[in-house]
């Protein structure tokens, strides 16, 4: 009797181990950002504003990952991240609960990732890094004009599904499609990507090319038309076919990091005519201490278009920034932009109007929090 005890309290004490492994095997995290701060800029068709503002380094979220170890190197994981406004507490992205990311993935060190729902295109994964903010001490507003390239997200992409390689000796690949969800129009509001990076030591190269077939023709397909680029925000509107490709590379001194990206993209305009843009950019980022990063970018947009709203013209765009760390959590920024046309009116990304001329300056301060 007392041997089945002992027998009966092993168990029940292995049943309760395994569980505890199994448990262990599988987590969720609970993260996110808040960043809100003051913006001046000095002509919003013709008059000056100061403005509390929100997401100005990185768009304020709240977001929940989850990985479980299915063993022999093979995870599922998942991402829900919802954006919001640190100003008035709305929602994001078209007012999504979780506009900015929602999708599950499965994935083995060996043979690669596969990941299905809303998600970052190719030119997002991997063209940030050199952007003037990316990582960097700069805000949104230092990116290029009318986010013509995406990078700083004005859409994510539906119904996707996407492909990324391990990494092979620094080098790693995606590519993703996203259906159009719409029967009898399979080729109308669709999309797809590739890209790729590279890292070695002190060195980064990335490139990227995506494309989306009649963007915002609905809510259903790859680019909602409640989440993309609209003439009441820029001078993109009415898209029948939207390409975007770019190559950049960044190049670590010491405390120091040196980018350069070009990025080249075309809007094909339902009524005729077509924009195009071609964005020249470097900047460097420094950390003067521990605690200290300093940010200067610059931007030169070509454009070029022969729509009825739009003509010829190019900007100049100077950044300058620091970012001051009280913890790893919290920190402290303050950016100075500064935006010439010729051609047409200024208009720093991000505010909220074009200039009255061809010059608009802003300045943003704030503070980020990341939990």
């Amino acid at each position: 009797m007392q041997m089945k005890k002992i027998a009966l309290q092993g168990i029940v004490l292995a049943s309760a181990v395994a569980a505890q492994a199994a448990y262990a095997q599988s987590s969720v995290t609970l993260y996110g950002i808040v960043d809100a701060g003051f913006t001046y800029s000095n002509n919003q068709r013709g008059n000056s504003a100061w403005q509390a503002t929100q997401g100005n380094v990185q768009g304020s979220r709240w977001g929940l990952t989850g990985v479980e170890d299915l063993g022999g190197g093979t995870k599922a994981t998942f991402r829900l991240e919802d954006g919001f406004s640190a100003e008035t507490g709305a929602l994001g992205q078209g007012g999504r609960i979780f506009g900015r990311s929602a999708w599950v993935a499965l994935g083995n060190a060996k043979w690669g990732t596969v990941t299905l729902g809303r998600q970052y295109n190719s030119v997002q994964d991997y063209l940030w890094q050199e952007q003037p903010n990316g990582v960097g001490a700069l805000s949104q507003y230092a990116n290029a004009i009318y986010d013509n390239d995406d990078i700083n997200n004005t859409y994510r992409t539906n119904n996707a599904v996407k492909y990324t390689t391990p990494t092979f000796s620094g080098f790693t690949a995606d590519a993703m499609y996203a259906f159009s969800n719409t029967a009898g129009a399979f080729g109308s509001n669709r999309a797809w990507s590739v890209g790729a990076d590279y890292v070695n030591g002190p060195i980064r190269l990335d490139a990227a090319y995506s494309l989306v077939d009649s963007p915002a023709i609905n809510t259903a397909g790859a680019a909602p038309s409640d989440n993309y680029y609209s003439t009441s925000s820029s001078i993109i509107g009415n898209v029948a076919r939207n390409q975007v490709w770019g190559a950049g590379g960044a190049y670590t001194f010491g405390p120091a990091i040196v980018s350069l990206l070009y990025t080249n993209s075309t809007f094909d305009i339902i009524g005729g005519g077509r924009l195009h843009f071609a964005n020249y950019e470097a900047n460097v980022r420094y950390w003067l201490t521990p605690a200290t990063q300093l940010a200067a970018g610059y931007i030169y947009t070509n454009q070029k278009a022969n729509t009825a709203t739009a003509g010829n013209a190019h900007y100049n765009q100077i950044a300058i920034g620091g970012d001051y760390f009280l913890s790893k959590s919290t920190d402290l920024y303050l950016n100075g932009i500064y935006q010439r046309g010729s051609g047409a009116n200024a208009w720093i990304e991000g505010i909220g109007a074009p200039s009255s001329t061809s010059s608009q300056v802003a300045v943003v301060t704030g503070i980020r929090h990341k939990f």
